[in-house]
């Protein structure tokens, strides 16, 4: 299989073999994020079984979410219909993220925990054409990883790289004149694992904003 192929596998297996694979909560980061924001158009990369989307859609915004695995994009639709919301509210669509695109522009591009193990992605790739979805004035949200998460574990492969927020700041190739880093950190947070338990994450964060001169 080819490299897309493989990690399409991977994930659509993972999420097959399992009744729920997250916890469908909201990251606290994009919670505090979206809590500064004007609720508007908002797209979810990677957006798994539609946690982070639906609270978005319940918080005021129209939300757009991607993710590799058909399986991942029915339950977001589940979860969705669970809360009475519509597909004009949350459009879904089960598509490789480094190939996927839109003419749409969005007032918030969140990116969380894009990682993939032991079957890599292009990540580099995908944050880049991230940056490329955002409007003019718009904001972009990475929240990654920084060190392995417990639940991870078994999941992972000698020589994994965790990003770190400069690396994936470096990795976007934005224009100074064009965009705003509004937040390029690590963070250290206690919160509960996809089974519930209690678990300490470190979180690497990077907020950046297109200047609303910004090609649209």
């Amino acid at each position: 299989m080819d490299h897309e192929t493989s990690a399409a596998g991977f994930w659509e297996a993972r999420y097959a073999d399992s009744d729920r694979v997250w916890s469908g909560r909201v990251n606290g980061v994009l919670a505090e994020v979206a809590a500064e924001l004007e609720p508007g158009s908002a797209l979810d990369l990677g957006c798994g079984e539609g946690g982070d989307a639906v609270w978005l859609v319940k918080q005021g915004w129209d939300v757009t979410g991607v993710d590799l695995s058909p399986t991942a994009i029915e339950r977001a639709r589940t979860a969705a219909a669970a809360q009475g919301i519509d597909e004009q509210r949350l459009r879904l669509a089960a598509a490789d993220l480094a190939v996927w695109d839109t003419d749409d522009r969005f007032d918030l591009v969140t990116c969380s925990y894009l990682h993939s193990w032991p079957v890599e992605i292009p990540r580099e790739e995908i944050l880049r054409r991230a940056a490329g979805f955002v409007g003019p004035g718009g904001t972009l949200l990475i929240t990654a990883h920084a060190a392995p998460p417990p639940w991870a574990q078994q999941h992972m492969h000698d020589g994994y790289t965790f990003p770190t927020p400069e690396s994936d700041l470096a990795a976007l190739a934005l224009d100074a004149d064009e965009w705003e880093v509004l937040a390029c950190e690590r963070r250290d947070r206690e919160t509960m694992g996809p089974d519930g338990a209690p678990a300490h994450i470190d979180d690497g964060v990077v907020r950046v904003r297109r200047s609303t001169a910004g090609r649209s």
